[in-house]
């Protein structure tokens, strides 16, 4: 497939959808990206900003009327935007239906209505919750274990529903623990990188959840960009469910030792897998792609970005134990 297409990225000023929008602007596509801005993530689209075939649209994505007619003329969509991180989605679970479910229908209908050639939905891994196979293909059970996993899992099905009954074409991609630059560095407690690059940057010890031995498939932004490129230029591809990730699983205290620094233990937490690890063999078959940034690059990578953490929280384990709370509240399995 050659030639320049007309690309729309919802979440486009985020983490994963930044990069996106970057790799598609360098591969000379027209880029039109929608964000509501909500964690004030500007800054992540600076460079794209002064790219004349860029366009930025500041809309919530659950607003149908509001981003409709950035939708005419365009071929390939891309939909990132959603809620993510575990804890907030157990206190607010309406917020993430909203955003996550009714936002994915929004657009799909958006995308139906100006006859898309293709639609690229960023789906989880966390749809496998707690797999019993290692590494997980994605014929596994989907387990949901909290109301993030949940509503990404109901848009992917409404995005498969729109692909059975109106003929859309689709690609769900389910990514497995993605990292790299741009990661976000405020707010909520979330994701091990940036808990773990900020400790650093202020000397404070590095929390690890249980014994560190847990494992996960950290996934660099880059490879995954480079996967949702890829699954847009192939349009003899469609309607298929594809695992995004490195073709392997790193323990905490790989990563740990990678990024150097004192080290203290927290509690395991409930509806956590031991591992995750992706069976990439289907995309690899039918795509072609295949992850190109090993983990130790990828966390030079990340600690040559570590200033980008200069204002994020800090955590502590007392302040982890108090942000976790309704975590344990709710999904430890000794509830009666």
């Amino acid at each position: 497939m050659s030639g320049v297409r007309k690309a729309l990225v919802t979440g486009g000023a985020g983490f994963i959808g930044s990069h996106l929008v970057d790799r598609l602007l360098a591969d000379s596509h027209e880029v039109i990206a929608i964000d509501n801005l909500a964690n004030g993530r500007r800054q992540n689209l600076s460079s794209a900003m002064e790219n004349p075939r860029f366009t930025f649209v500041e809309a919530d994505v659950a607003d149908f009327d509001a981003v409709r007619p950035a939708f005419d003329g365009v071929d390939w969509v891309f939909h990132l935007a959603a809620l993510a991180d575990i804890v907030p989605s157990i206190e607010r679970p309406t917020d993430y239906f909203r955003a996550n479910v009714v936002g994915t229908e929004c657009v799909l209908e958006a995308a139906r209505a100006a006859q898309v050639k293709r639609f690229i939905y960023a789906a989880s891994s966390s749809c496998y919750g707690i797999p019993d196979r290692t590494p997980t293909p994605e014929t596994a059970e989907i387990r949901p274990e909290y109301p993030y996993a949940l509503t990404k899992n109901l848009g992917e099905q409404l995005v498969q529903h729109w692909g059975k009954v109106y003929g859309l074409p689709y690609i769900s991609l389910r990514f497995f623990n993605v990292y790299g630059p741009r990661a976000r560095t405020s707010g909520t407690y979330g994701a091990v990188f940036g808990v773990f690059l900020a400790q650093k940057l202020k000397g404070r010890p590095l929390t690890i959840v249980g014994d560190g031995t847990q494992t996960r498939d950290f996934t660099y932004v880059a490879d995954v960009a480079a996967a949702i490129v890829r699954a847009a230029e192939r349009e003899d591809v469609r309607d298929r469910i594809l695992n995004v990730g490195s073709g392997g699983t790193y323990s905490v205290n790989r990563l740990v030792e990678l990024l150097g620094g004192e080290k203290t233990y927290i509690p395991k937490r409930p509806g956590e897998p031991d591992c995750t690890f992706a069976d990439t063999a289907l995309i690899r078959e039918v795509l072609g792609w295949e992850p190109q940034i090993s983990f130790e690059d990828g966390v030079k990578k990340m600690l040559n970005h570590i200033r980008d953490w200069e204002s994020a929280p800090v955590w502590t384990p007392e302040t982890i134990q108090e942000a976790t709370k309704v975590w344990f509240d709710n999904l430890s399995a000794k509830k009666s």
